[in-house]
């Protein structure tokens, strides 16, 4: 990767060997959890850490606001977007627990949580996981190679099949806008 042209074809080798290992079906079946969430007001949460919270804004910035279509906003919260929630938490109780906690707070049975974190073992992200599933939410990961410990606490897990951050991350966007296209499509349908 000496060469912005190197660069390029490593991303589009990591793109293509996603294309090649991610399954249509479980895509399909984290568009499914979605769509049944939002197309009857239930929430959909969003979470991750760094560069995956960054993902977890502009993925709720689409489904809020508008990605291709024209329709009404659509109740897509991101968990990570809050500073007074994220500070007061962390400096009162910690880290491991402020998903989790609004979790609680925004959660409800029928929804959906998309937990993104690159390694797949963020412990605010699993546990988050953990608290939606324990209030009979669907859980989707989206991550890294094998999926970490997000793998044995989700119903669907999408993992890009690679361990350099910035090259899964640059995966998960091309996964995520497909999946913010198929959810507008659907709902507006």
């Amino acid at each position: 990767m000496t060469t912005i042209g190197g660069y390029l074809r490593e991303s589009s080798d990591v793109i293509n060997q996603t294309a090649e290992v991610l399954s249509n079906e479980r895509v399909e079946q984290a568009i499914n959890a979605m769509t049944g969430a939002l197309s009857v007001g239930n929430p959909m949460l969003v979470c991750g850490n760094g560069g995956s919270a960054a993902d977890a804004m502009h993925i709720t910035g689409e489904l809020v606001g508008r990605f291709l279509i024209e329709r009404k906003a659509l109740n897509c919260i991101c968990l990570s977007s809050n500073p007074t929630i994220l500070t007061a938490w962390t400096n009162d109780y910690d880290y491991d627990t402020v998903f989790s906690r609004q979790v609680e707070a925004y959660g409800k049975a029928g929804g959906v949580l998309l937990g993104i974190s690159t390694s797949g073992n963020s412990a605010n992200v699993v546990n988050a996981l953990k608290a939606a599933r324990d209030m009979n939410m669907a859980t989707v990961a989206l991550t890294g190679d094998g999926g970490g410990k997000m793998a044995g606490v989700s119903d669907i897990v999408l993992s890009v099949p690679s361990t350099s951050t910035p090259q899964i991350q640059q995966a998960h966007l091309c996964v995520y806008h497909y999946m913010c296209a198929q959810i507008e499509r659907r709902i507006c349908a």
